[in-house]
């Protein structure tokens, strides 16, 4: 807890003022965590600060809160092109990143539980705080600045990821909330960035990438191993089996499920935590993407069967646990796609493919004009179709 306090004072998180009539400050908690190392030992305690943030009000406290993260795609492209262009992957890490934050907005707090003050003061906040609504977009935006002040420009593609060309080469940072992966094949910009960070903020240089997110990274000469090992003990000490039996596949064959089989279940709390569980764990291991893909339909209204399927899939990760996801350095880098025509025999899901394919052929066939008029919500459809069937 002084860690926190002497950080917090550091960075002038806030001032201690009276408290203006008519204003009405949030209060806020101490939140203990022990944080862990990638094979389960301890790395620390740790204490933080986090303000209630649900006690704030739209249009008086907090506006924006929307903040871009780094998308799991945008992850697996970045090791894919650095294994196959040979360039070391360096981690690092913002300590206390949101306490770099800059308010807009007047925030008004009570003082910490255990932090003397004179009577009748609270505290003003000049800086973001954990908890705060629109904490994520003040630390990305502060962060933003820092990085394109240093010669950086975010991609197109992933607001979260910036890129710095150079005659020397490429720099690649990806930044997700507090966490930050560096790349590139200019070594001396990279040491640059890195000390320009260090600058602004209370940085630790965590070395090769290893540990990012929950997932495993090992290097060799031959590419980048991907695994979430850790992550799948700890789902299965949550789902708490009871047997130790394997399965050889994921899901069985010619297997339609639907909203009417089996009985409902009386809680549907656990199905729902152990398939985003799952959906997250698809990140390295694309040979549960199907099933998971299936289960998640009846999130809302999950039935016996339903959980059956379930648990078969976490027994087919506990006979494959170890099983990794690997970018090979030989890679060419070209992109290959692999499409099953019948959508795994799925009515529903070619039902809907023939009539989108329908849709999309009568836009293309109207006249110019009143195609562009169209151009907006077709993407907005498509985008949405392709994520509800992915």
């Amino acid at each position: 807890m002084a860690e926190e306090i002497a950080a917090l004072e550091r960075t002038g998180t806030w001032d201690l003022v009276s408290l203006p009539p008519g204003a009405r400050p949030i209060t806020c908690k101490w939140v203990y965590k022990v944080k862990t190392r990638s094979d389960g030992s301890l790395e620390r305690h740790k204490a933080r600060l986090v303000a209630r943030g649900f006690q704030q009000e739209h249009g008086r406290d907090y506006d924006e809160t929307f903040a871009s993260v780094a998308h799991m795609t945008t992850i697996r492209t970045l090791l894919a092109v650095a294994s196959a262009r040979h360039w070391t992957i360096s981690q690092l890490d913002v300590k206390n990143a949101f306490l770099n934050g800059e308010l807009r907005e007047e925030v008004y707090m009570q003082p910490p539980p255990g932090y003397s003050v004179p009577d009748g003061m609270v505290c003003r906040l000049r800086r973001s705080l954990y908890g705060l609504k629109q904490a994520p977009r003040a630390w990305f935006e502060r962060f933003a600045s820092v990085v394109t002040t240093a010669g950086f420009s975010a991609s197109a593609h992933d607001p979260a990821l910036f890129i710095h060309l150079s005659p020397r080469g490429r720099t690649l940072l990806l930044l997700y909330v507090d966490d930050m992966v560096i790349t590139g094949d200019d070594p001396e910009y990279i040491a640059f960035v890195k000390a320009r960070l260090s600058e602004q903020f209370l940085m630790s240089d965590l070395g090769p990438l290893r540990y990012f997110l929950g997932i495993e990274v090992s290097s060799t000469s031959d590419g980048f191993f991907i695994s979430q090992e850790k992550y799948i003990q700890d789902l299965l000490a949550r789902a708490a089996l009871s047997d130790e039996r394997t399965v050889e596949t994921p899901m069985e064959l010619n297997v339609h499920l639907r909203a009417t089989d089996g009985d409902p279940l009386p809680d549907p709390t656990h199905y729902r935590h152990l398939v985003g569980s799952l959906v997250y764990l698809a990140v390295t291991r694309p040979d549960i993407s199907y099933p998971v893909h299936i289960l998640s339909q009846f999130v809302s209204a999950p039935t016996s069967v339903h959980y059956s399927h379930l648990l078969r899939v976490l027994r087919y990760l506990r006979g494959t646990i170890s099983h990794r996801l690997f970018f090979p350095s030989s890679s060419s880098l070209q992109l290959q796609a692999y499409a099953d025509a019948t959508w795994a025999s799925d009515i529903l899901l070619i039902a809907v493919h023939f009539l989108l394919t329908v849709f999309f052929l009568a836009v293309l066939s109207l006249p110019g004009r009143r195609r562009n008029r169209l151009q907006f919500p077709v993407r907005v459809l498509r985008l949405s179709c392709e994520l509800w069937l992915f």
